[in-house]
């Protein structure tokens, strides 16, 4: 890919709090300096071990809303987002982003309120109130999702089916090689196996490259389906 727009995330721990929670995350722990070189990167990890942290500060870094949305969003409902963004420094690319979003699963009601508050005559509402939560993310790739893009998406799988986790892979696909640039924290096994993303895993100690077959999402899954009789007798004894 040409140089992304995002080339790297600097991270200045002076800026953070002695006492605050980031110091505790393994993952970021010590963390200076994240070097980006793919149209997709993955983060993955157990719940917890920092991935929509980082996430969340490089989109808010990048001049996106912390609840999410496009970068003309401007609201809060509520501010539970972390201070790191305050010590990040992000190395832009030469070019620079002409659409983006950032589409974070638990807050994507609220932006959804927002969009209809925000349309009028030249902008029209696109309803995501009354489409099922599914059709709702979905309708964001088709609506937002453009080659030359930055975007941020934090579990967008958490509404799709997995047929609907397929499509939204070859859209994210089309856009990536018309120089689009995604940075996704993701579970999926479907989303994850995306050919040519860099995965950065969030677990056991720093945080550090890994293939697809390394992930748990990846493991889990296939011990699952492939042992599903040995594995819920086991789960399910009393």
């Amino acid at each position: 890919m040409e140089a992304g727009f995002v080339r790297q995330v600097l991270v200045d721990w002076e800026k953070v709090p002695p006492d605050s929670y980031l110091r505790e995350i393994p993952s970021l722990r010590g963390l200076r300096r994240l070097a980006f070189s793919r149209a997709v990167t993955f983060f993955v990890g157990e719940n917890g071990s920092g991935k929509s942290t980082l996430l969340e500060a490089m989109a808010v870094a990048y001049g996106f809303n912390p609840e999410g949305g496009t970068r003309n969003y401007s609201f809060s409902t509520r501010d539970t987002h972390s201070g790191l963004h305050e010590a990040l420094r992000l190395a832009k690319g030469s070019r620079r982003a002409m659409h983006g979003y950032f589409l974070r699963a638990e807050s994507f009601y609220n932006v959804a309120t927002q969009e209809e508050a925000y349309a009028d005559g030249a902008h029209p509402s696109r309803r995501y109130h009354e489409r099922s939560h599914g059709e709702s993310f979905l309708a964001i790739a088709q609506d937002y999702l453009r080659p030359g893009g930055l975007y941020f998406f934090d579990e967008p799988e958490a509404a799709l089916s997995p047929q609907r986790q397929m499509t939204l892979l070859l859209e994210i696909h089309r856009c990536a090689q018309g120089g689009a640039q995604f940075f996704i924290a993701s579970h999926s096994p479907i989303l994850l196996a995306l050919p040519g993303a860099e995965i950065l895993s969030f677990g056991q100690g720093p945080l550090h490259p890994c293939a697809y077959e390394e992930t748990q999402s990846y493991q889990v899954t296939k011990m699952f389906v492939n042992g599903r009789e040995k594995i819920l007798k086991e789960l399910l004894k009393e």
